[in-house]
């Protein structure tokens, strides 16, 4: 069973960049057909795809995020990250790792990102 987990600073400053990492455990990166998503909820509002990166290491990012968005990946780690740069409060929010898997939906517990100086 894919579990994954999400790690990163819990604070960051206004214009600063937010780093995440999300560790796969049972099951690779690599495999085919594989599409890994950074999800973020922030508060009282619904849940915001920001984007995936694919088994090949192509991406797909949010329209309203885009400019501002790097997904990549570390094979050697298993690990995917995420880099959300020009922060403003208005990103403050819990960003999640999600991967589905035809009727598997699995879900990291989410990390809280706060931006505030």
């Amino acid at each position: 069973q894919v579990q994954l987990q999400e790690s990163g600073p819990g604070l960051v400053k206004p214009s600063q960049t937010i780093s995440l990492t999300c560790t796969i455990s049972g099951g690779s990166i690599l495999a085919d057909y594989h599409y890994w998503h950074w999800i973020r909820q922030p508060p009282g509002k619904g849940l915001e795809w920001i984007g995936y990166i694919t088994y090949r290491g192509s991406t797909w990012y949010s329209s309203s995020l885009k400019s501002r968005t790097s997904i990549a990946r570390d094979t050697s780690k298993n690990q995917m990250t995420l880099q959300l740069s020009s922060v403003t409060p208005e990103d403050t929010a819990v960003y999640y790792c999600r991967f589905v898997d035809g009727p598997n939906d699995y879900w990291g517990q989410g990390t809280q990102v706060t931006v505030s100086s």
